[in-house]
């Protein structure tokens, strides 16, 4: 059980996947601060189930995944700052938000990548990018390109899908590499004919 500084948001931090944000916070600028001087600049990323990322009594989820801090720059009102996800964990307890949200969490195995995976992968990369093409808005491009690494791609691939929070929660979950490709396709697939128009939005 480790304590880690927290980062509640409105979105889902995937393991292996860039995490760009704005910071202007004074509660999270001090957060920010502490760790350009820390040794380990890490913090949990948790989704926020109900309420807002500004101002605090939100409600959170009891998984997320940790950013490491890897560039940041004073902008005229903020911080812009990127960090890279990294092992995934559960909330055990939290603890009080003075100064900035803190909890105790305890690290989740890493999933396991096995080659017979592969044509799984390649089915999941295909349905999600030719979903991700008929919505021209989304965050990804539908031709971004993935890690060279097939289990940071598999993480890569969830984080591209275009899929709410609740569903990106679902696959944060995922306790094999397998069972998240599969929620990945089956997930996809239901946007699809949900969204039949989408192409012409």
């Amino acid at each position: 059980m480790t304590v880690m500084p927290m980062f509640p948001l409105g979105s889902v931090l995937f393991p292996r996947t860039p995490l760009p944000l704005r910071v202007f916070e004074p509660r999270y600028l001090q957060l920010m601060g502490e760790l350009l001087d820390s040794d380990d600049p890490r913090f949990g990323v948790v989704l926020i189930d109900r309420g807002h990322e500004t101002g605090g009594g939100d409600q959170r989820s009891g998984i997320g995944t940790f950013a490491r801090l890897t560039t940041i720059a004073a902008g005229a009102d903020a911080l812009q700052v990127v960090a890279i996800g990294e092992d995934r964990f559960t909330v055990d307890r939290w603890l009080d938000d003075d100064p900035y949200p803190r909890a105790e969490v305890t690290v989740l195995p890493a999933l396991e990548w096995n080659d017979a995976l592969t044509p799984l992968r390649v089915e999941a990369e295909a349905i999600v990018r030719r979903v991700l093409g008929r919505f021209p808005d989304a965050p990804w491009g539908a031709h971004i390109e993935l890690s060279d690494d097939p289990l940071a791609a598999v993480w890569q691939i969830a984080a591209i899908a275009p899929l709410v929070e609740y569903d990106q929660q679902a696959l944060l979950r995922a306790t094999t590499t397998g069972g998240l490709l599969r929620q990945i396709i089956d997930l996809t697939l239901e946007v699809d004919e949900i969204w039949p128009g989408a192409e012409d939005l």
